[in-house]
């Protein structure tokens, strides 16, 4: 809990906290339903979700004879909670090898997500864990990989800068194999998606390792930055046409006040999150826990109380 609170703090204290201020001790009018409205999209929840949330809250005045803002407040907590669901068990049990293909856009954190996720993976989970650098067209994202694998004490597999990458995906479903290892992660390159040759080739990189083993990849995972707000949302949905997104990674959660767009992720996308990321150390990618979620936007702690 404490972690979540920590890495939302930004989004806490600005817009989630401004909502608390607002709903104190006082009547509930009109001006209560714009204000909470406006400060519901500047937060990033999304106009849909917005407009969902305000019309649930109004039915419950009504229905329950609320007057008092701070009614209110309490009210809205339910209902923004009412929108998220624990993540379910990834699919990557049960068979000889499990394979996680890693999508999203370059600067989302995707390269920095599949490290944090291997670690988590093979310390947490006690598995045996291999990276594939698909992400060839940027000998950085190769680089990057390969510290990370060192440091972890995680194989990465990798070829040189511009080659195939779907070449690079098929040594490594091979080599997974092989070698025994329970769990495969493969990169993929920051493709964006408005390319659509790219979203092709993402497709075709996805029925790669599926030629080595069946129904591969098991799970999809889009890893979207925090920091982009509602931008993300519709990164996500050419992602999904693209290669069938299963679940997703929000990253950058600390550094942004728009953590509001988890709830657009569960009502416009209808996708679990799996996983969010609330700072930069090896261990800060976290499950994510739908009450630890909420009660950290609305917690009125003091923050030097932690």
């Amino acid at each position: 809990m404490s972690l979540f609170r920590r890495g939302l703090s930004k989004t806490r204290q600005s817009f989630f906290g401004r909502i608390s201020q607002m709903l104190g001790n006082t009547e509930i009018d009109e001006d209560t339903w714009d204000d909470m409205e406006t400060l519901l999209i500047q937060a990033d929840v999304g106009f849909n979700t917005t407009v969902k949330v305000i019309d649930e809250l109004q039915d419950r005045v009504r229905a329950d004879g609320l007057t008092k803002s701070e009614q209110l407040r309490s009210a809205l907590k339910e209902s923004l909670a009412d929108l998220l669901e624990f993540p379910p068990a990834m699919n990557i049990s049960g068979r000889e090898l499990s394979i996680i293909l890693v999508v999203g856009v370059n600067g989302s954190g995707k390269t920095t997500s599949i490290a944090k996720l291997a670690h988590r993976l093979k310390n947490l989970s006690r598995r045996k864990v291999m990276i594939a650098a698909g992400d060839t067209f940027r000998a950085a994202a190769i680089e990057q990989l390969q510290t990370w694998g060192e440091r972890i004490d995680v194989p990465v597999i990798a070829n040189r800068p511009g080659s195939d990458p779907g070449a690079v995906v098929y040594d490594a479903t091979v080599a997974a194999k092989s070698r025994d290892y329970d769990i495969l992660i493969i990169d993929t390159a920051g493709r964006l998606q408005n390319n659509y040759n790219l979203m092709r080739e993402l497709t075709k990189i996805s029925e790669v390792s599926g030629k080595v083993v069946p129904d591969a990849p098991h799970e999809v995972l889009l890893v979207l930055d925090g920091t982009t707000g509602q931008n993300a949302i519709e990164q996500a949905k050419s992602f999904d046409e693209a290669s069938g997104v299963s679940g997703v990674i929000v990253t950058k959660l600390d550094s942004t006040a728009k953590g509001g767009m988890v709830f657009s992720i569960f009502n416009d996308l209808q996708l679990p999150v799996h996983y969010l990321g609330l700072g930069e150390g090896i261990d800060d990618l976290v499950l994510f826990t739908p009450e630890f979620f909420v009660e950290s936007l609305f917690d009125d702690e003091d923050e030097d109380a932690n």
